[in-house]
């Protein structure tokens, strides 16, 4: 499926490579478009202020989402499918409701339009980037920003630290989360990738290969590879090292252990507990 400025929508056979469906909705430019998981439907963006679901099928038919007062920039499905996420220059994301189509709640802390946005692979939270030049973790159950990202001395802060530096040095064009969830990369105009460790809230890497702006970026769906676009005419394919071990793998060494517990989320350790300087805390052995 392609999204493009004459404001069709286009899906494609690969086999036979040629065009099987152009589907006619949207009065404006379309800027993204996603199947959802099980591909039955098609949700895209555009400049028209909406974001529509179609039925990949000979007849077009689409379900018109209203909410946003400027252009969509991007559309994403949750990996269950269930949900819907949005993007806008109206500084907002929002989430939408797929199997009976309606809005369900708007995220606002941007203060510039906001690029992109991504559920994590267990719909917990989202990622959200903008041209204010910050990345957002959202908590999708109570609804609030847990935590925005700057880099200050190579380590990941709040941003409520004074004359820190943010973590691109321009706008965050498009973000990726690695399949386990904890591992978020960035693009952004300022030229570079950056891959953000959201447990431990720290910068692990930044990406110098693009000639310009990056602007896109995905992850394989097993992790082990990413590839990036710009504006160079590039798309540039990159190999991960930084989970090279499998955490079920790791744990099977581990003959005390009778199951395997799920990796740490960011939601099970958050809010952080303050450090108690007096009161003295009893050790406890744990096998």
């Amino acid at each position: 499926a392609t999204c493009s400025l004459d404001r069709f929508l286009m899906v494609w056979k690969l086999k036979t490579q040629c065009r099987a469906y152009r589907f006619v909705g949207h009065v404006a430019a379309v800027t993204s478009v996603e199947f959802s998981p099980d591909g039955r439907l098609l949700a895209s963006a555009s400049q028209d202020c909406t974001v529509r679901l179609w039925i990949p099928c000979i007849h077009g038919e689409s379900s018109v989402l209203k909410g946003h007062t400027a252009s969509v920039r991007s559309v994403s499905f949750s990996h269950d499918g269930c949900s819907l996420v949005s993007a806008s220059n109206d500084k907002s994301i929002k989430i939408w409701s797929v199997c009976s189509p309606c809005l369900l709640f708007t995220l606002f802390q941007h203060t510039h339009c906001v690029r992109c946005a991504k559920f994590s692979p267990d719909g917990r939270i989202i990622a959200s980037c903008s041209e204010d030049k910050s990345v957002k973790i959202w908590d999708t159950r109570n609804k609030t920003c847990i935590n925005s990202f700057s880099d200050y001395e190579g380590y990941l802060q709040p941003l409520n630290i004074v004359f820190c530096k943010l973590v691109h040095r321009a706008g965050v064009n498009c973000v990726s989360f690695h399949p386990s969830g904890n591992y978020l990369i960035t693009a952004s105009t300022d030229g570079t990738l950056k891959i953000l460790d959201i447990l431990e809230e720290r910068l692990i890497y930044t990406l110098h290969g693009h000639k310009g702006p990056v602007l896109s970026v995905a992850f394989s769906k097993g992790g082990e590879k990413f590839a990036s676009g710009g504006a160079d005419a590039q798309v540039l394919l990159w190999k991960t090292n930084f989970d090279s071990f499998d955490y079920k793998e790791v744990l099977k060494h581990n003959f005390r252990r009778t199951h395997v517990d799920d990796p740490p989320h960011l939601l099970d350790i958050y809010p952080k507990s303050p450090h108690l300087h007096d009161e003295k805390l009893q050790s406890v052995e744990v096998s």
